[in-house]
């Protein structure tokens, strides 16, 4: 069936400009977000921020829990564009395995002067039921599946063990991201990000299959 476009020429530069103001909101939700957390978030410090009006930032999201909940999807797309997508490059595997967690923790490198939302997140939101949790949860989640996706081809193509247990491998790498944030933005180490390598090689030489 053929979709009958009925928007006219007038409404067509109308919703760009909607599209457009919404993602000049997210960016300056997600620089807000990295430094106070998604608590600093509110409608009235991008408005200040924007120059807009409070009605006009909220006219896009509708409440402030919407406008987290889309903050956290932004940053959800951007993580996973900055991760994936130059590891599926490399051939399935160890390679990719690898190249996944390079990319994880040179992202994590340059986030520690801000944060990392899911770090943040977690922290603020780990006793707070409600659609912002469940959110965070699901990204969360849906990241861990992910780390699952490469740990499992890296026992198929017959690099890592068949008894690799993948589930203590992602909580073992997810220990040591927590730890790198920690150490980075707590305790302000910088030799964190070649620690952090030596580790997860470790980690994955443990599981490797020996010829």
């Amino acid at each position: 069936m053929a979709i009958v476009n009925n928007m006219t020429s007038n409404e067509r530069p109308a919703v760009r400009k909607g599209e457009q103001t919404r993602a000049a909101i997210l960016d300056v939700a997600l620089e807000v977000a990295a430094r106070d957390g998604l608590e600093g978030v509110t409608i009235g410090i991008l408005a200040d921020r924007l120059s807009m009006s409070k009605s006009g930032v909220f006219s896009h999201f509708g409440s402030r829990e919407e406008l987290l909940i889309a903050t956290l999807k932004e940053y959800e797309v951007r993580f996973l564009n900055d991760i994936l997508k130059p590891a599926v490059t490399q051939p399935r595997g160890l390679s990719r395995l690898k190249a996944i967690l390079g990319n994880w923790f040179t992202r994590l490198g340059h986030e520690n002067e801000q944060g990392c939302l899911y770090i943040s997140g977690g922290v603020e939101y780990d006793d707070r039921p409600g659609p912002v949790r469940d959110e965070l949860v699901g990204m969360i989640e849906g990241w861990e599946k992910e780390l699952e996706r490469a740990i499992r081809q890296s026992i198929e193509t017959g690099e890592l063990r068949e008894d690799t247990p993948v589930d203590l491998v992602i909580f073992e790498l997810y220990g040591l991201a927590l730890g790198f944030h920690h150490s980075a933005r707590l305790m302000a180490r910088n030799n964190g990000s070649d620690m952090i390598r030596q580790v997860f090689e470790r980690i994955l030489n443990q599981y490797q299959r020996v010829a």
